[in-house]
């Protein structure tokens, strides 16, 4: 019976299958062609090689499977066809960017603060070493004066050695006396003998020289400086000690015991990822050595080395980040000292940095805006530092921030960095409470329109009270100038501009409201949820309005911390955390996953700093691991101190016991419609009605719409509805009131009104 479609291949017109593959000329290793009895079924059971990849030299090998070519070792043969065929290989790269070169500057001198660190490093490591060995220079003199006699004598023992060729061919000669054979032993004998005479010959001409050129400096008289003899023998002296000493008794003492630095190599950073429990790394590198492989040279970069590691297929570096623990402990390193995070390229890249100590040994750069310099919030100022030691700068505008982490994390200090980074702005308003109670931001009261510091109902009212202010009435009129400068081009992407915030009278200068322990807010029974609520639509509608909020909290939950602030929140940064949960609730969903984990972090408390100031930061460039400058109670002092000063000269300082909100502008919007209308008209839209409303009181009605208006007519009673028109023939629709409709509001309004 002729095979079915099913079982021959496919062949076109000339006659090769449509598979690619001409199985006439097929070799006997590629098994049998389609259309061909099907293979002993108890056969392809037989063995397979040591790799798993079947033996081709058996029979009945699994011969109808198709192999990577790639997976086999070279010195075996592959079975099937191959995966990969030579047609289709890529050439290499020959092109300037195909190639890798190695950097003309090392990386740690293309930033100033790696080369000030490595300078640094480079500066305290001799100073030590110098100081060190300059105190125990007594001890090294007595024991060079103690070796320099058996100097002289093993030295003269050694050239005698030399002379005599004892040691020439030793071994051979040995050998040969071993297996009695005298013929070659004599050989090599004369071979030493001739060896000896020509040493012996150099040897006796030196010493000939030697002694002529003395005879010759004392017959001749030669005024030799009388310091030339002692400036030999001072030379001589080390080097005869050096000979002398014994193998295991060096003259000068080691610095230290162990390495001050343990210089990252590859084959510590192998023996570390081998050593941190994830099977599929052991099992990758007991098949292939090279699975853990380094796409760019281990390097300095600020004080400390990185290396950029490509882990085995399948594993993330999240999975090596989780283990940092263990991965000092592999590298006999404290944990602080070891920074692994992932690089970018793809998820199985580690970017390993080890430093040249501890980040709890390494001193913190003092904050540069400490003793000096202003901010302005429209651009980026310093505020955390890498554990390179690089400063990173960070933007307050457009932005909201929330710091999470258990007590002891440092969140407060940043918070407060935060705020006194604001005051320096003299332009930007400063409102905030702290929860609580032990007056950690009263350092800032003076500069702050509105204070308040407790955990007490009147405290948590008043923060409720700000933030019900915030929403609707700062933003809202915020809101309608943004749309009046827009019209006016002022405003071009209806987001706050820096001219408009330096234009007096605009209402559109940084509003920076600090909320420290907020949880103690949104938790509260009473203001709890209404203020988590407004809070939410502040950062969302906020952000382009000048409007910035700083938050920070110890209890990272959905009760206390509700989720659409952390999803609307665009900086954050999670300090010391027990868990995941708290980790992402902070971060985002996903980031712990991802290898950013904050629970490395270890917090500080009576036994010392621990980690206190460090925190994965999301928001100001990549995720990372960063730390906070430390600015203290009376380092703080001085900050607002010049950030009073500046205030007092631009006029923005604020009046003491006056921490109030301003009251909105009165107006009525029924009369002000009244006041406004079209004349002999019936009917009018609100479009027509907002300009003329914006005419009138710009600073209220700047920016309104028809939309706003509708909405502000609606608590008044007055029935907003389409009016048709003709204009120029055509009828046109827009929403709109009637006189009558306006008139019997004014007039109910009145009646309702009481009469004294």
């Amino acid at each position: 019976m002729s095979p079915t479609p099913a079982d021959q291949p496919l062949t076109p017109r000339n006659g090769v299958p449509l598979d690619g593959f001409d199985w006439a000329t097929r070799p006997p290793s590629l098994g049998t062609a389609p259309d061909a009895a099907p293979p002993d079924r108890a056969a392809s059971s037989g063995p397979r090689g040591g790799d798993g990849v079947p033996d081709p030299d058996e029979q009945g090998a699994d011969q109808g499977a198709f192999y990577d070519r790639e997976s086999v070792p070279e010195n075996r043969r592959t079975i099937g066809p191959p995966v990969d065929p030579p047609g289709n290989e890529v050439p290499p790269d020959r092109s300037e960017s195909g190639r890798r070169r190695a950097p003309v500057i090392p990386p740690w001198m293309r930033t100033r603060a790696g080369r000030r660190a490595m300078l640094a490093w480079w500066a305290r490591d001799a100073a030590y070493v110098l100081g060190y060995h300059t105190v125990r220079l007594p001890k090294y003199a007595a024991k060079t004066l103690l070796y320099a006699p058996v100097g002289v004598i093993s030295g003269i023992a050694g050239v005698l050695r030399w002379a005599t060729a004892e040691e020439h061919n030793r071994e051979m000669r040995q050998d040969a006396a071993n297996r009695n054979d005298a013929a070659t032993w004599l050989k090599l004998d004369k071979q030493r003998e001739r060896q000896a005479r020509w040493r012996w010959s150099v040897l006796l001409l030196l010493s000939l020289l030697t002694g002529a050129t003395v005879a010759s400096l004392l017959l001749l008289d030669v005024n030799v400086p009388t310091w030339a003899p002692w400036a030999v023998l001072a030379a001589l002296t080390p080097i005869l000690a050096r000979a002398g000493r014994p193998e295991d008794k060096p003259i000068t003492d080691r610095v230290s015991h162990s390495p001050r630095y343990r210089k990252l190599t590859a084959e510590l950073v192998r023996r570390a990822l081998l050593s941190i429990g994830i099977a599929a790394i052991n099992q990758a590198v007991a098949k292939d050595q090279h699975a853990i492989s380094f796409p760019s040279e281990i390097h300095r970069d600020g004080p400390g080395h990185l290396a950029i590691v490509d882990l085995p297929f399948g594993v993330e570096a999240s999975d090596v980040v989780a283990r940092r623990g263990r991965l000092a402990s592999a590298m006999r390193l404290p944990l602080d000292q070891v920074w692994p995070e992932p690089a970018p390229g793809h998820p199985g890249r580690l970017a390993l940095w080890v430093g040249y100590q501890p980040a709890s040994k390494t001193q913190t750069p003092a904050w540069p805006l400490l003793k000096g310099g202003s901010v302005d919030v429209f651009t980026s100022f310093p505020i955390f530092v890498t554990p390179r030691m690089e400063i990173v700068n960070a933007m307050m505008i457009f932005r909201n921030w929330l710091v999470g982490g258990q007590p002891g994390s440092g969140k407060t200090f940043l918070l407060r960095l935060l705020v006194l980074a604001a005051s320096l702005d003299p332009r930007a308003e400063l409102r905030g409470y702290s929860f609580k109670g032990v007056g950690d931001f009263a350092v800032v009261e003076p500069v702050c329109a509105e204070y308040g510091d407790g955990q007490d109902d009147d405290t948590i009212g008043r923060a409720a009270a700000l933030i019900k202010w915030l929403y609707h009435t700062e933003c809202q009129q915020r809101a309608a100038r943004i749309a009046h400068y827009h019209a006016l081009g002022m405003a071009p992407e209806n987001k706050v501009t820096p001219e408009l915030a330096s234009r007096k009278g605009s209402g559109l200068h940084p509003l920076v409201v600090f909320l420290s322990e907020v949880q103690e807010l949104f938790q509260h029974p009473v203001y709890g949820a209404e203020a988590g609520e407004l809070c939410e639509k502040v950062i969302k509608l906020g952000r382009a309005l000048g409007v910035i909020l700083l938050l920070d909290t110890q209890i990272p939950d959905k009760d206390s911390l509700p989720t659409g602030i952390t999803r609307n929140v665009n900086t954050r940064v999670c300090m010391s955390v027990r868990d995941q949960v708290a980790n992402d609730m902070i971060l985002g969903t996903g980031m712990y996953k991802a290898g950013y984990r904050a629970t490395v972090f270890e917090p500080g408390d009576d036994t010392g700093p621990g980690d206190a100031g460090w925190g994965i930061v999301v928001g100001v460039g990549k995720p990372a691991a960063l730390r906070s400058f430390e600015v203290n109670a009376d380092q703080a002092k001085q900050v607002i101190t010049r950030a009073i000063a500046m205030r007092v000269a631009a006029g923005t300082m604020p009046a003491p016991d006056t921490q109030t909100r301003p009251d909105p502008p009165a107006y009525d919007l029924l009369s002000d419609l009244a006041r406004i209308w079209p004349a002999e008209e019936e009917a009018a839209w609100n479009m027509l009605l907002c300009e003329r409303l914006t005419e009138l009181r710009p600073p209220i009605y700047g920016g309104w719409r028809s939309e706003q208006l509708t909405s502000a007519l609606k608590p008044l009673g007055v029935k907003v509805g389409p009016i048709g028109r003709r204009i120029d023939g055509k009828k046109h629709t827009r929403r709109g009131i009637y006189r009558a409709e306006l008139a019997r509001a004014i007039a109910e309004r009145n009646q309702n009104q009481p009469t004294d």
